[in-house]
C-alpha cells in the first residue's frame, strides 16, 4: 500500500508542478463563478439600459427612476448606444428627443424611441422602462392638476411630496409559488455557478491526468517502476488514487476558495464533501480508463476536455437542470454531473440531510466502483501492451 500512496503523491506533485495548470486550475473558476453570479445570480443587476438625449426633466427623472429599481443606467450618444446594443453590453437603448421632453413637461402623452436588444432579459427592462416612464408620468400629472388650480409650482411640489410621504406602500404577501420558484428559493447569488465550476473542473483536472499516464507509459517510466519492488496491483492502485488525489484536490480548493471569496454556504459541509469524494471517485475511474483505451497524449487532452464539457453540458453544470425538458432532464441521469447536481442543490438549498441525498449517493457510489473496477482492469491490461 506504501507503494500505491507513492504513486498517488507523485501524480499529484506532476500535476501542481505545471505551470500551465496554474490559471485553470486556481483562476479561470473562480473567474466564471464571478461572472454567472454577477448575471444570472439573485441579486445581480436587473439590467443596463442607455439614455441618450439633451438634458430634460423627462430625462433625468427617468434615469433617477431606473437606477432605483437598480438598473444600470449610462449617458450615451444614440449611434454609441446602437453599437453596445448590437455587441449584446446593453439590454436597451432609449432616445428622450425634445418633443418628447416637450410632452412630458405639457402632461401629454410621451412616445419615446426604444430600441431592445436580444438578451433573454431585455423583454424585462424594457418593461421597467414602460413603468418608470408611466410612473413619472403621473406625478407630472399631480403637478400640473395643481398648479391649473391655481396652486404654484413650488407648493404644489412640496404638496404632492408630503402627500406621498403619507401614503403607505402595499404589502404583498406570496403564499402560493410555482415549481421553479420553489427549486431556486434559498439559493444565494453565486452557489449555482460554484457548484457548477466545482463539478465541471473537478471532471476536467481529473481527465486532464490521462494524457500524463499514457506519457509515462510511452517514455517508459510504468516499465522501469515495475521492474523495482513494485507490483501491477500497487501500480494500478497508486494510478487510481492520484487521479482521485488530484480531483479531490481541484474541488476542495474551488469550495474553500468560493466559500472565502464569494460567501458561497455549501450547507451541511460534511455531506457535501462526501459528495465530492465519490464524484471525484468517478472522475478518476473515467481518466484512467480513457488514459488506457487512447495511445496519444494530445488526443487524449482534447478528447478528455471535449467529454468532460459535453458531460457538464448535460449535467447541468451549465444550465440549472431545473429549466430542462423532460427528454433532457431523463437523458442528464446518464452523467455522474446530474446527481451531484442534484445532491449538492438538497445540500445547499433545502437543508438536506442524509436520507435527502441517499439515492444520488448511491448511484454515484455505484458509477464510482464500476469506472474505478473497469478503469484498474483496462490499465492491467494496457501494462503488457507495447507503446
Amino acid at each position: 500500500m506504501s507503494n500505491a500512496i507513492v504513486v498517488a503523491g507523485t501524480e499529484l506533485r506532476l500535476f501542481l508542478r505545471d505551470r500551465s495548470n496554474l490559471f485553470f486550475v486556481f483562476v479561470f473558476p473562480l473567474l466564471l463563478v464571478l461572472m454567472i453570479g454577477l448575471q444570472f445570480g439573485e441579486g445581480a443587476r436587473s439590467g443596463r439600459v442607455a439614455v441618450s438625449g439633451a438634458g430634460s426633466d423627462l430625462q433625468s427623472g427617468l434615469v433617477e427612476r431606473l437606477e432605483d429599481d437598480d438598473v444600470v443606467v449610462s449617458d450615451l450618444a444614440w449611434d454609441d448606444a446602437l453599437a453596445l446594443l448590437a455587441r449584446g453590453r446593453l439590454d436597451a437603448a432609449v432616445r428622450v428627443d425634445a418633443a418628447a421632453a416637450t410632452a412630458y413637461d405639457a402632461g401629454e402623452a410621451v412616445t419615446l424611441e426604444v430600441v431592445r436588444g436580444s438578451a433573454g432579459n431585455a423583454q424585462v427592462v424594457e418593461q421597467q422602462v414602460r413603468s418608470a416612464v408611466d410612473s413619472l408620468r403621473a406625478d407630472r400629472g399631480r403637478l400640473l392638476a395643481l398648479e391649473d388650480a391655481g396652486v404654484p409650482p413650488d407648493r404644489a411640489a412640496s404638496a404632492v411630496e408630503a402627500a406621498e410621504g403619507q401614503v403607505v406602500a402595499p404589502e404583498l404577501e406570496v403564499t402560493s409559488v410555482d415549481r421553479l420558484s420553489q427549486e431556486f428559493e434559498g439559493m444565494g447569488q453565486f452557489e449555482f455557478g460554484a457548484s457548477g465550476q466545482l463539478l465541471l473542473f473537478t471532471f476536467l483536472a481529473c481527465l486532464g491526468g490521462s494524457a500524463t499516464l499514457i506519457q509515462a507509459r510511452r517514455l517508459g517510466v510504468v516499465s522501469r517502476m515495475l521492474a523495482g519492488p513494485m507490483t501491477s496491483g500497487e501500480l494500478v492502485a497508486g494510478q487510481i488514487l492520484g487521479r482521485w488525489a488530484i480531483a479531490l484536490f481541484q474541488g476542495g480548493y474551488l469550495m474553500v476558495a468560493t466559500s472565502l471569496i464569494f460567501g458561497v454556504d455549501w450547507g451541511n459541509l460534511p455531506l457535501a464533501l462526501l459528495v465530492l469524494l465519490l464524484f471525484s471517485l468517478v472522475a478518476a475511474g473515467a481518466a484512467i480508463l480513457l488514459g488506457t483505451l487512447l495511445e496519444n497524449e494530445g488526443a487524449a487532452a482534447g478528447a478528455g476536455i471535449g467529454f468532460g464539457l459535453v458531460l457538464a453540458a448535460l449535467g447541468g453544470s451549465m444550465f440549472p437542470l431545473e429549466l430542462f425538458p423532460d427528454t433532457m432532464r431523463a437523458i442528464s441521469r446518464i452523467t455522474p454531473h446530474a446527481w451531484a447536481y442534484e445532491a449538492l442543490a438538497d445540500i445547499q438549498r433545502r437543508d438536506g440531510g442524509l436520507l435527502d441525498v441517499l439515492p444520488q449517493l448511491g448511484v454515484l457510489a455505484a458509477m464510482a466502483l464500476a469506472l474505478a473496477a473497469l478503469g484498474g482492469w483496462s490499465l492491467r491490461r494496457s501494462l503488457a501492451r507495447a507503446m
